[in-house]
């Protein structure tokens, strides 16, 4: 007679979350996911293939080519998977940098970045060529631009040439960030403002001569800590590690206490999508609800994309 195998002893354990405080990792399954992950797993479109590839973000747009002057009704349909999965990609979509700015065109006004210069005929279009000579700088998690009274809604981002390995990017769903916060700190963030300042990741790129007239230009902004998504309605955590430097209103080692915390939820892995690249391949991301992380793993590979940004609104 053999003996029944012995039970997984976590098996009567009421799926929740549990936190060791010594060393501030969480242990068991982020189960309020699911109701997002069940919402997302059936895609229902007329005009484009959507295959899901993430849990809460992240798919696969197929069955069109992106070159010449989509209809509206494709548009919108990519509009609306770039809602529902948050970061949606295309294959194989060997499009000229003109083909690259009117496609995003579709999609609201551009953005030229003060910073991140574009080329003389498509200043919107930010090159980011990194190789030996030049090494990624991006690789921490981060909303593009919260700085500017108004963040930009989106980006399209087109590979170029990418390396054999590495160059991945990750993105963080920070609405399920949100969800996944306890409900007393739910209501400790509501009303609270933060100050981004382009200074902490750019300050270093602006000649001394110029920093009086693009301090002018691009003040310390306040916006909610807690935001809510225009069209979805989805609350969000709006920080990021770049560009926030502190809470409105509060002692400053509460401040960095709080964001350092609040700033840690993108860490979360439940809550990411990494993104693999190919030469000719598209990726839309909403900047309101995602953060990203570009891995710079591949030095001194050359990785080469081009990316324009679409203006977005003023955060409530």
């Amino acid at each position: 007679m053999t003996n029944a195998p012995a039970k997984d002893p976590t098996s009567r354990i009421v799926p929740r979350r549990v936190r060791i405080k010594q060393f501030g990792v969480e242990l068991g399954p982020v189960v309020h996911l699911a109701q997002e992950r069940t919402r997302l797993a059936n895609p229902q479109f007329d005009h484009i293939t959507v295959t899901p590839r993430g849990t809460t973000l992240g798919a696969e747009i197929s069955g069109i080519r992106l070159a010449g002057d989509l209809p509206d009704e494709v548009i919108d349909e990519i509009r609306r998977a770039w809602l529902d999965y948050k970061v949606v990609f295309f294959r194989n979509q060997p499009i000229s940098s003109v083909d690259h700015v009117e496609f995003a065109r579709r999609f609201g006004q551009l953005e030229v970045h003060p910073f991140l210069m574009g080329s003389d005929d498509h200043p919107e279009l930010v090159r980011f060529e990194k190789g030996a000579d030049t090494a990624g700088f991006e690789n921490g998690w981060h909303h593009d631009v919260t700085w500017r009274a108004k963040p930009s809604m989106g980006a399209i981002l087109r590979a170029i040439q990418v390396p054999h390995t590495g160059g991945d990017t990750a993105f963080s769903d920070m609405a399920a960030a949100y969800d996944g916060l306890e409900d007393e700190m739910k209501e400790r963030l509501d009303g609270l403002q933060a100050a981004h300042d382009y200074t902490l990741a750019f300050g270093s790129f602006v000649d001394s001569d110029r920093k009086a007239a693009m301090r002018e230009e691009y003040p310390v902004v306040h916006h909610p800590v807690v935001r809510t998504h225009p069209e979805t309605g989805r609350k969000l955590l709006f920080v990021n590690a770049y560009f926030t430097s502190h809470i409105v209103d509060m002692e400053s080692q509460k401040s960095n206490e709080l964001l350092t915390y609040l700033i840690s939820r993108a860490s979360i892995m439940e809550y990411q999508y990494r993104l693999s690249w190919e030469p000719d391949q598209l990726t839309l991301w909403d900047n309101r609800i995602v953060q990203h992380f570009a891995m710079s793993d591949y030095y001194p590979d050359v990785r080469i994309m081009e990316r324009a940004s679409i203006i977005g609104d003023r955060p409530i």
